[in-house]
């Protein structure tokens, strides 16, 4: 379980396809003292399983399938990536549940500059509409953002010169694609209230 709050930002030092997945060896980051061979962290919002350690690098294991729903498999050499370390116990809740199960990749169409604020659009697939609300919550690349506005396929989020200064997000702008995860409350809710409006007891009512 992660927060959505990037402790760190990472690079790529290298990478290598394997049996349809990818192993990546990630860098520059002073999260590595704190892992362990065995421990979650999420890299641009994807949990991921550290597999090894050397010096002052980590490596992690991508499978297909978790290449074909995020953008780990566009990485390349040297792209920077978001890093948080798994929830503690005792760790504050500075953002919110975040899973790390991304759900689906996003597209900035939209960058606006008003002042020091940053607003971007991110088109996203039209089927994840009831995930999301006006206030609500989302993670994008692993950053916890509060939804400024939506629409059946496009939501807004403001970025502040903090966000900008410690996430990959302050070097994205349009035509990039973002890791999504919609709020787990909110997918689990969504589930619950179409079983029962699908349900025998809800048409008699």
């Amino acid at each position: 379980m992660f927060t959505g709050i990037v402790q760190s930002m990472g690079k790529v030092r290298w990478l290598c396809d394997e049996q349809g997945g990818r192993r990546l060896l990630i860098g520059d980051t002073p999260l590595v003292e704190r892992l362990a061979v065995g421990d979650s962290v999420a890299v641009d919002g994807v949990c991921l399983t550290v597999t090894n350690k050397m010096n002052e690098d980590f490596a992690v294991q991508v499978g297909p399938e978790t290449l074909a729903r995020t953008t780990l498999g566009q990485l390349a050499r040297g792209d920077t990536v978001n890093l948080e370390p798994a929830l503690r116990a005792g760790d504050p809740l500075g953002g919110h549940w975040v899973t790390g199960h991304v759900d689906t990749v996003g597209s900035i169409v939209e960058d606006v500059q008003e002042g020091e604020w940053r607003y971007i659009g991110i088109q996203y697939p039209p089927q994840f509409t009831d995930y999301l609300a006006p206030q609500g919550s989302i993670a994008v690349d692993g950053v916890s953002l509060t939804v400024v506005s939506c629409t059946a396929d496009r939501f807004r989020v403001m970025l502040i010169p903090h966000t900008q200064a410690v996430t990959t997000l302050g070097r994205k702008t349009v035509g990039f694609a973002v890791n999504l995860e919609f709020d787990v409350m909110a997918k689990y809710i969504s589930r619950l209230v179409l079983r029962y409006v699908g349900s025998a007891e809800f048409h008699k009512a």
